[in-house]
């Protein structure tokens, strides 16, 4: 792309907080479940999302907002999908309990497996490249080695299903977010495994009886936010015992029971979250006060990301099948 060309040898300028739309383009039949912009720097133009239509998709979200190819590999709704490190692959989980890898440039696939369990979530190990972790409808989380087709390891939560998965900075950890929440407790909710031993390091960490549907780490500090089904995301250490931060407290926004999805903007500044009335939140990390909201959607936003490149370009997905791009 040679609007990121002249951005590649840069180091990231300040996040602002994008104003107007560029591209929208609507191709999805249903339900956007996930968004995520190559990771390597010179193909980050392109954009995947994964529908409860069945398909993934790849865009050209910075050039033209074409898209640039649909695989159809599942039977049934994509509930998650990743870019492989290398971005020439997308590993795809999804209701029909498949998980494939496929090459986006021939459409065929590289692995393919079937769980135990529907996916709803699943993440690359993020030194080794060929290794994954799914989780789904199941009280088991698996890390699975592509190059054998096997699971390597099996995380044991007796919890019902696993929203989301996230690896902690020193990539030895990982945390796992669960339903696992009822009248008398809320332990297991958030879970933090070692993932060698696959031994559960603790099931303490989030006391608030809210379901949290997803996690992500900040950029620079080692700390990582939790989005919870109390309209409100919580601020915890990354380090053990990863203690809740109680003087920050994100809120404004509405999850209502969506998988709405959040992010750190790549200097570390904003936070920036969807929202079930179709609103765009951006909030000041420091400060934890609303910036400002966009009106990105008439459905529910479940996510909102910003490019790893160029500074303050967002791509946003709803509820509706749209995918829409700001600066």
């Amino acid at each position: 792309s040679e609007l990121i060309k002249p951005y590649l040898g840069s180091k990231y300028k300040l996040t602002e907080v994008p104003k107007s739309l560029i591209f929208h383009m609507s191709k999805h039949s249903g339900p956007v479940n996930e968004i995520q912009w190559c990771p390597v720097r010179q193909q980050s133009h392109m954009l995947l999302s994964a529908s409860m239509d069945k398909t993934v998709k790849v865009w050209d979200a910075v050039d033209t907002g074409c898209c640039l190819n649909t695989y159809s590999c599942h039977s049934c709704a994509v509930r998650a999908a990743q870019w492989s490190f290398c971005g020439r692959r997308i590993l795809s989980g999804g209701f029909d309990s498949m998980l494939h890898l496929t090459d986006i440039e021939t459409g065929k696939q590289i692995f393919s497996s079937k769980n135990e369990f529907r996916i709803s979530t699943l993440k690359f190990h993020p030194t080794e490249s060929n290794i994954f972790i799914c989780g789904g409808f199941s009280p088991e989380v698996k890390a699975w080695d592509i190059r054998t087709s096997k699971v390597l390891r099996v995380y044991k939560a007796a919890v019902q299903q696993t929203l989301d998965i996230l690896f902690l900075p020193e990539r030895k950890e990982f945390l796992t977010s669960t339903d696992a929440v009822s009248r008398d407790s809320a332990d297991r909710t958030i879970i933090a495994w070692d993932f060698q031993s696959a031994a559960k390091i603790s099931n303490q960490i989030f006391h608030e009886r809210y379901t949290c549907p997803s996690l992500t780490l900040h950029p620079k500090e080692s700390v990582f936010v939790a989005q919870t089904n109390g309209n409100y995301m919580a601020l915890f250490s990354a380090q053990r015992p990863y203690r809740i931060n109680k003087k920050k407290r994100y809120e404004g926004h509405k999850v209502e029971g969506f998988a709405v999805g959040c992010e750190f903007s790549p200097d570390g500044t904003l936070l920036v979250t969807g929202s079930s009335d179709g609103k765009v939140f951006f909030y000041n990390y420091h400060t934890a006060r609303i910036i400002r909201t966009l009106s990105a959607h008439k459905e529910a936003c479940v996510s909102a990301i910003f490019h790893p490149v160029l500074p303050s370009l967002l791509a946003t997905c709803d509820w509706a099948g749209e995918v829409k791009i700001w600066q």
